[in-house]
């Protein structure tokens, strides 16, 4: 059986906390229909030991390669680096703050044996303690994003993808955004694959949640103006659609809910008062620091 070969790129800046632990997760995914053939490490301005982690397990990992760049250019940036140097026609991309579960990328990548897949994307599913209101917010967010892929497929987190072309955007601050913008115009289509489990750590303060927040809207509002392309979050009608499918499977929660719902319109109005008046463009944004440091145990679930 001939596999699908493919070339893994993660993207670093100051993860020596996940770092190890994320590359440990990929070499040992259970592949069978698929073959990772290289590991490619874009370290963007590291200064907390990164780096030095990488090079030392690289030692004793022939598949790891570590690139690094002297200055924070942006995560596009990072993944036009690694589209310039990965070999593979298939190619996914990992944040480096994320583990996937041991058969994540065998299940995003033989998908591709349909030659009308261009990108795939997984379910990303936080490690945050939903008992605490921030913690559910973060778990509603990515229950809401799980409900609109399923609708109009919407990749984030870790994706992978036919590399159709050579570059994307390095202005952009939605890059898997931007990758499926272009693998739609290329006539591809995207495949959401909810059993490619992704774990994630949300925000655990409020003011990293509007950070975010307010970046992604700004991202996607520059999104829809350059690359002319709108995600599914940005349609009224399918986030009405979902909110509603929440309310229905957790009637209780509907306090809790509206709450995160004015926190999500301030955020995109604060996200578009960048774009629109101040003209802010955070393509190399600032960390939102508690997202960092995925520690909790994760147990899988195939």
């Amino acid at each position: 059986m001939n596999k699908i070969k493919c070339s893994v790129g993660i993207f670093a800046h100051n993860e020596a906390a996940n770092i190890i632990p994320l590359l440990q997760a990929v070499e040992n995914q259970e592949l069978q229909e698929t073959e990772i053939s290289e590991i490619i490490v874009v370290s963007s301005a590291s200064t907390d030991g990164t780096d030095t982690l990488v090079s030392s397990y690289a030692k004793d990992h022939n598949k790891v390669t570590l690139f690094t760049q002297p200055k924070r250019e942006g995560k596009s940036s990072a993944i036009n680096l690694f589209l310039a140097n990965a070999k593979e026609d298939i190619v996914v991309i990992i944040s480096a703050d994320v583990i996937p579960q041991k058969k994540t990328i065998e299940k995003m990548v033989s998908a591709f044996k349909d030659p009308k897949i261009g990108a795939t994307g997984g379910r990303p599913v936080p490690v945050n303690d939903e008992n605490t209101y921030l913690g559910y917010v973060v778990h509603l967010l990515w229950r809401l994003h799980h409900r609109m892929a399923l609708i109009s497929p919407k990749l984030g987190e870790m994706i992978a993808f036919r590399k159709v072309m050579k570059s994307i955007p390095k202005d952009s601050a939605v890059d898997e955004a931007s990758i499926e913008a272009i693998i739609k115009e290329q006539g591809y289509k995207l495949k959401y694959i909810p059993s490619a489990i992704i774990k994630n750590k949300g925000s655990e303060n409020l003011s990293d949640h509007i950070k975010q927040r307010r970046r992604i809207q700004n991202g996607h509002l520059w999104l829809k103006a350059h690359q002319h392309y709108k995600v599914s979050s940005q349609d009224s009608g399918i986030l009405l659609k979902v909110v509603l499918q929440e309310l229905i499977e957790r009637p209780g929660s509907f306090f809790k809910l509206a709450l995160a719902m004015l926190i999500e319109i301030y955020c995109r109005l604060l996200g578009s008062w960048d774009y629109y008046i101040k003209g802010k463009n955070p393509f190399a944004w600032e960390i939102a620091r508690s997202t960092k440091e995925l520690q909790r145990p994760i147990k899988d679930k195939e």
